[in-house]
């Protein structure tokens, strides 16, 4: 581009308006950095192109942790909601998780609004191809029409559109989700700087015409009667007056399977068109076809996309498949048979870099002041997005402030889960935050992500004093709460123990705190309060956090030790550019690895694959005679 002009200067530039980039500029400009987010369009800006909905296991702890640091995701969810439902409530209390059906018009609209009406933030609708950095440090980046954009710290948040296909059979169109331009250059800049990109894919199903549905064959799931808030700052809010939409549970047919099976050839993921791997967690149809292949139904979940349209998700079915064929097996499922498809379904192509060349920070380790969140970084999922583009927003005006970074290990959050994840041993697919990747999953519960990481937000400067106060009052009626069933004594008298008989639970033998009859698996705080009848009227959500403290206490204890133990592994702080070839004891593979990730400490380097706990005790030997230091 010859006619290159300099346009405005900014502390801080956001490359894309999805979950990732909204978060990650809204952190920065209320932090008082001049922020500016640049889009391929505007129609971007928090879209939902695949599932209309916030939350579901393991995600819903994201966007908890998201609202706890001073994030918008849960505030603007909150607002905009058509559906909630809180899952696997008869599971344990670790693997709660709130998901919420969104109106997927509605949250573009509010989140577009928060932008726009945000202090220090400007957008525009422009497509970076080019970025420049001296001496290792970013400096600006240019736009396609020739602007260029000095600037402190830039963020990629590309999504799904850094270099875009769309696939539909034999046909292939470069461009992002719903038509919306693809950053077709971007990639470029990237690969000359020295990233190495790979190709990912991830899919979308149909949408349907409600008014051609058979629903009465189909399974009503409807929403809970009483609605969680996602956002603490709702806490105790009343949602009853709020509309719900029914959600619909149905299933392929086995002339479904034999239909795909037929025409498996023509998709462009089995005829070897697709380059990009996808996502295991959320197949395609036609994978689900081929990797169990002695089910003959799976099921489908028809969902709301507005409540200003009559479009239907059809979840559990997207797929690549040519439109026509799409046409026959569409109609094959139970309640669709009528079906007019509104859009197609399509799998996309896009590019993503080796987030092992990342801090945890999600700063590039080459390039100072360059930092990447979304699926760029090979994650999937709006919640996942939105995690790594608030903390890297974060990160990006804490450096240009001059102060210590905010780094959320595997002990602090979900979030940090992630994260780590990502950088310490990168993906091979699509990656997908889930409760069973979180090894501390019974003290990072999605009921206190406020207590984690509410202070950490304030110290930082994203929550507010009487947010901060609020969180801390909480805490406090939670622990006078439990302190003070510890003494309330219930003794065997018959009127005690007939009470407890009728609650199916044994009789006493000996005097016995409320506090220890609560941990009975039959008991709960609801059940005791006939005995209790000076308990004070806490909301629903203290008592409910306070019973679980309760009845787990055993486990947490357990767990809490081995964060400790966890906690010194991570404080030992490895220097940055350590030859560990040169380190006598290790394996010629082990230091390979340490070489290419530069593990920033000994427990990360203690979580890269290939590195045994005998190379753990090497190194920390090394650490504690000094040896390390300087070594290279």
């Amino acid at each position: 581009m010859e006619n290159k002009y300099k346009a405005e200067s900014y502390d801080v530039v956001v490359v894309g308006a999805g979950h990732a980039g909204c978060e990650a500029a809204l952190a920065t400009a209320r932090l008082g950095l001049k922020t500016l987010i640049l889009t391929t369009s505007l129609e971007s800006i928090a879209d939902m192109p695949c599932n209309p909905n916030i939350g579901g296991t393991g995600k819903g702890h994201i966007v908890r942790e998201i609202d706890a640091l001073g994030g918008q995701m849960a505030i603007n969810i909150d607002k905009t909601f058509i559906q909630s439902r809180m899952l696997n409530t008869s599971k344990g209390p670790a693997v709660h998780s709130l998901r919420v059906q969104a109106d997927k018009k509605l949250y573009h609209d509010e989140m577009k609004k928060t932008l726009e009406n945000e202090e220090n933030l400007d957008i525009f609708e422009q497509e970076v191809d080019k970025i420049n950095y001296e001496d290792g440090k970013i400096v600006s980046c240019e736009t396609v029409q020739g602007a260029i954009y000095d600037t402190k710290a830039l963020i990629i948040c590309t999504g799904t559109y850094l270099n875009g296909k769309i696939l539909i059979g034999d046909y292939e169109k470069v461009s992002g989700p719903h038509g919306l331009s693809a950053a077709t250059f971007l990639s470029d800049s990237l690969e000359e700087m020295g990233f190495k990109l790979r190709r990912f894919k991830t899919g979308t199903p149909a949408r349907v015409d409600r008014k051609s549905l058979h629903l009465e064959k189909t399974e009503i799931q409807k929403g809970d009667s009483e609605v969680i808030p996602f956002s603490f700052i709702n806490e105790g809010e009343d949602f009853s007056d709020r509309h719900q939409e029914d959600c619909y549970l149905t299933y392929t047919s086995p002339e479904t399977k034999e239909i795909i099976m037929e025409n498996l050839y023509r998709s462009p993921i089995y005829g070897g068109h697709v380059k990009g791997i996808g996502p295991r967690y959320c197949p395609s149809i036609e994978d689900k076809m081929v990797r169990f292949p002695d089910r003959d139904v799976h099921q489908v979940f028809i969902e709301p996309e507005s409540l200003s349209t009559d479009e239907m998700y059809v979840q559990g079915v997207s797929s690549s498949l040519p439109q026509e064929v799409q046409f026959d097996f569409y109609k094959t499922i139970i309640g669709l048979e009528d079906v007019k498809i509104m859009r197609p379904a399509y799998a996309i192509e896009y590019d993503m870099i080796d987030t092992r060349n990342l801090y945890r920070t999600l700063e590039s380790k080459d390039y100072e002041g360059l930092y990447f969140a979304g699926q760029i970084n090979g994650s999937s999922g709006y919640e996942e997005a939105a995690g790594q583009g608030i903390v890297a927003g974060i990160n990006a005006a804490l450096k240009i402030k001059g102060k210590e970074p905010l780094i959320l290990d595997r002990s602090d959050a979900y979030i940090g889960v992630l994260i780590d994840d990502l950088v310490t041993e990168g993906t091979n697919e699509p990656y997908r935050m889930m409760t069973s990747r979180c090894e501390y999953r019974l003290t990072m519960r999605q009921d206190n992500a406020d207590q984690r990481l509410t202070e950490r937000g304030y110290e930082i400067g994203l929550v507010s004093e009487d947010r901060y106060q609020k969180m801390k009052e909480k805490r406090k009626a939670i622990d006078d709460e439990i302190a003070r069933l510890k003494n309330v004594i219930l003794t065997p008298k018959e009127e005690v123990n007939e009470k407890l008989v009728s609650l199916g639970s044994t009789p006493l033998k000996n005097a016995l705190s409320l506090y220890d009859l609560i941990k009975r698996p039959e008991l709960d705080y609801v059940k005791l309060k006939d005995f209790d009848l000076e308990r004070p009227n806490l909301p629903k959500f203290q008592q409910i956090q306070a019973q679980t403290e309760i009845k787990y206490e055993g486990y947490i204890k357990k767990q809490m030790a081995d964060i400790d133990k966890f906690k010194k592994l991570e404080a030992k702080e490895l220097d940055k550019n350590i030859d560990y070839t040169k380190i006598a004891g290790l394996k010629k593979e082990s230091a390979e690895k340490l070489n290419e990730i530069q593990p920033e400490s000994l427990g990360q380097a203690s979580r890269i694959s290939g590195v045994s706990p005998a190379d753990i005790n090497v190194l920390l030997i090394r650490l504690k005679t000094g040896e390390l230091n300087g070594e290279k």
